[in-house]
């Protein structure tokens, strides 16, 4: 990744903003700039260029660093021997009629895995107590509500 000058005056790099733009480098290869840092995301081959990650893979990435930190920041509030957080996570799409949980009943339903790897020397309540507190990581808690997005055309 590589950093970026970050000025007040920018609106890409203020604080909790996001910019994607295409690279012309490739049919479908983005530019990400979030902050002072900048990441690329692509479609893989034969599609695009392979050049970063998907879409879903951000998705999935942004859901396990905040599941990660989350998880951490417990444990260390909380002064529990945890020595490392893993979460693996993968996407797919379900029939709706397959999942009991889904307010949806026709058609597909998105449906992520997560799997959390507790490393260090806790009990079992504390790893019982720490995977709750996964389910309260923001990102979760954000794709598990209602999400209402604005879309506008810049003038």
């Amino acid at each position: 990744m590589t950093a970026l000058n970050n000025t007040n005056d920018d609106a890409a790099s203020s604080e909790g903003t996001v910019t994607v733009t295409e690279t012309g480098t490739g049919t479908y290869t983005q530019k990400i700039t979030a902050g002072e840092h900048q990441l690329f995301a692509d479609e893989p081959l034969p599609i695009g260029d392979d050049a970063g990650p998907t879409p879903y893979d951000l998705l999935l990435a942004g859901l396990g660093a905040c599941t990660s930190m989350t998880v951490r920041m417990y444990a260390n509030k909380k002064g529990w021997p945890l020595d490392r957080v893993e979460v693996s996570l993968r996407h797919k799409r379900i029939h709706a009629e397959d999942c009991a949980k889904c307010e949806t009943t026709k058609g597909w339903v998105s449906h992520i895995d997560r799997t959390i790897t507790l490393v260090g020397d806790l009990d079992d309540t504390q790893r019982e107590r720490l995977l709750m507190i996964a389910e309260r990581c923001p990102v979760h808690q954000t794709l598990t509500s209602e999400v209402d997005i604005a879309t506008s055309l810049a003038v």
